[in-house]
């Protein structure tokens, strides 16, 4: 692995890990306020926690399955980034924002 290909890779770790923080830290808050119509941004950002998670163990181990993972993570990133950001300030629009930060790293990996 190159020395660029490290500095991206630890960046696009960096910005994994901040999301999965993130994206538990909203569907907890999401989950606190118990109302039904937070439902689908509670379950983006388990999934995309979870996605995150699986994608790190991907980018640090140099997985042949990095690219279609980062992909995959990309998209439900994205997708978590739309609904936070429907739903308002605070923690919504910081997940909002490292998902799309996420997303940026990851397409970068995936291409």
């Amino acid at each position: 692995m190159t020395n660029a290909n490290q500095q991206q890779s630890a960046e696009a770790t960096r910005q994994l890990l901040d999301c999965y923080r993130l994206c538990l830290q909203c569907a907890a808050s999401c989950i606190d306020q118990q109302d039904s119509q937070m439902a689908t941004c509670i379950k983006l950002c388990q999934l995309c926690a979870d996605t995150c998670a699986l994608c790190v163990k991907c980018v640090t181990g140099n997985l042949s399955q990095t690219r279609q993972l980062c992909s995959t993570c990309a998209a439900v990133c994205e997708a978590c980034a739309a609904e936070c950001d429907k739903k308002g300030p605070g923690i919504m629009k910081e997940c909002a924002d490292a998902c799309r930060a996420c997303a940026a790293s990851c397409k970068q990996l995936a291409s």
